[in-house]
């Protein structure tokens, strides 16, 4: 009965040495993306990496921390590496076109997610939020926060990133039409809480009565947040924009963040990879190229149900 047993065991060993040799054999994505400090980007990676790991294939997970010459030495290692495709979240529109240029010349295909670049034709697919609907879905909502009147401070994001300037315009296109909103500060603070921290400390200085902050971003949302509790301003209210755990806490908890607008990045990633799986077995897009995911406004009526850049339903 022993033997009978340990013939079973060896067996079932073989077999799942057997899976896994099979799943290696599809090959290897590499999944490259800005920094893991960013829960958004976290997100990204774990969420392609699970789904690449469902369906079968190796993963290589790296960040390039919005440095350009980090993600083209990452995506000489993936080429080095002969990586059946590239899962990005790129470091700059104009600065990357040349290094998926360079992955496409050697017959790997990149698959773009959050940030486009700024050409077509060279990545497979870019599968980004739908920035500027996103960020009007936050306006309207800052603007009703703030019963259309009041000071306000804007927190952008880095200058270099396309979806900073989208953002932005987006906010723009709705506050701008409310006359008794004024914004008397805009700022970069390149998506860094540490850096919307210091910013919003010498914005007070100089603007002590404002009413709101709205931010590119959740960090930065966060960093303004700490900046005003330093302050003693917990009634200046603040609207972000990413859908993190961390404004989530925020809005549930009365905080100074009163809302965020999600963009679904662990969704987006896992479906960058299933269109690499498809690619790979079919030799051709699944979609067209630029491909848009609508965002929704996360606020206190469903803010519960947020999780890890995902929205129970």
């Amino acid at each position: 009965m022993k033997a009978s047993v340990l013939k079973v065991t060896l067996l079932a060993s073989l077999m799942l040495a057997s899976a896994a040799t099979l799943a290696a054999d599809k090959g290897l994505i590499a999944i490259i993306t800005p920094s893991h400090d960013n829960p958004f980007f976290k997100a990204e990676a774990d969420g392609a990496q699970e789904k690449a790991k469902a369906l079968g294939y190796a993963t290589l997970v790296a960040s390039h921390d919005d440095d350009v010459n980090k993600q083209n030495q990452l995506i000489e290692t993936a080429i080095a590496r002969k990586a059946k495709a590239i899962i990005l979240d790129n470091a700059g529109a104009d600065a990357t076109v040349g290094p998926v240029q360079k992955a496409k010349d050697a017959g790997i295909p990149t698959f773009l997610i959050d940030r486009e670049i700024n050409k077509t034709g060279v990545a497979v697919a870019q599968i980004v939020s739908n920035n500027y609907q996103g960020a009007q879905l936050g306006a309207e909502k800052f603007a009703k926060l703030l019963n259309g009147k009041g000071t306000y401070v804007e927190l952008l994001g880095k200058e270099s990133d396309t979806n900073a300037g989208v953002r932005s315009q987006g906010y723009h296109d709705v506050l701008d039409d409310y006359p008794d909103m004024k914004m008397v500060a805009q700022q970069s603070a390149n998506w860094s809480q540490t850096e919307a921290f210091s910013r919003m400390e010498t914005i007070l200085q100089k603007n002590p009565d404002i009413v709101g902050v709205i931010s590119g971003n959740d960090t930065m949302a966060l960093g303004a947040e700490a900046a005003l509790k330093a302050a003693g301003k917990t009634n200046v209210i603040v609207v972000g924009f990413d859908g993190s755990d961390y404004t989530r806490d925020s809005i549930i908890n009365k905080g100074n963040i009163k809302a965020t607008v999600l963009q679904p990045g662990w969704a987006q990633a896992q479906m960058a990879v299933e269109q690499v799986d498809y690619y790979l077995k079919n030799g051709k897009a699944q979609k067209e190229e630029k491909q848009l995911m609508d965002c929704v406004l996360i606020d206190d009526s469903n803010a519960s149900k947020l999780k890890n850049f995902n929205l129970a339903k």
